[in-house]
């Protein structure tokens, strides 16, 4: 239900809206040190009314910094590839849902993830622990276990809309809080 809430709130967003904040959300987040010291990013590619990443993902790049796109497999769990500008993604449809921007090129594998610095996460929200309610699925569930179980240790930040840090979300077992989240007005940590 809480999810539900979430979703109908940002279909409320104009397309505006969302490129408004998206510039916003990029300004902030390069501000990051995380960031801005970073060889290798694992980000998504925002789809739909979820706060905008590709300007980010542009700034990041043109930093010099790998990023590292998810290809999501048959099971859920992610895959990645590089990101090499945007005509390096293709619309991808798993089942009936919303197709999924993805990398064209190579697949480097699962564990890929474990050589970023910092990871981008999205969300629907976060809470004053920086526990992250994502959207169910569990792909990004796996892969900070899989980060966890190597002893990678990259910053996890979770961008979102200014309205979605709250003070609780419900928290399972396996769930594990981010370090930061970004939001179109500024940045708070966690830790």
């Amino acid at each position: 239900m809480l999810r539900r809430g979430f979703l109908s709130v940002r279909k409320g967003l104009t397309a505006d809206d969302v490129r408004e904040t998206a510039a916003a959300l990029a300004a902030r987040a390069l501000e990051l040190p995380e960031l801005a010291h970073a060889r290798t990013v694992a980000a998504y590619v925002s789809v739909g009314s979820e706060p905008g990443t590709l300007a980010l993902l542009d700034a990041l790049r043109a930093r010099g910094v790998r990023v590292l796109l998810p290809v999501l497999m048959a099971d859920n769990d992610l895959d990645w590839g590089a990101y090499s500008g945007a005509d390096s993604l293709a619309p991808v449809r798993h089942g009936g849902k919303m197709a999924l921007l993805e990398p064209t090129g190579e697949r480097l594998g699962p564990t890929a993830v474990q050589d970023a610095d910092a990871v981008l996460l999205p969300g629907l929200a976060v809470d004053a622990r920086g526990m992250r309610l994502g959207r169910g699925g569990g792909s990004y569930d796996r892969v900070l276990a899989r980060l966890e179980h190597s002893g990678a240790d990259p910053a996890l930040v979770v961008l979102l809309y200014d309205t979605e840090v709250v003070e609780r979300v419900p928290e399972e077992a396996h769930d594990r809080p981010v370090h930061a989240v970004v939001t179109p007005s500024g940045v708070r940590r966690f830790r």
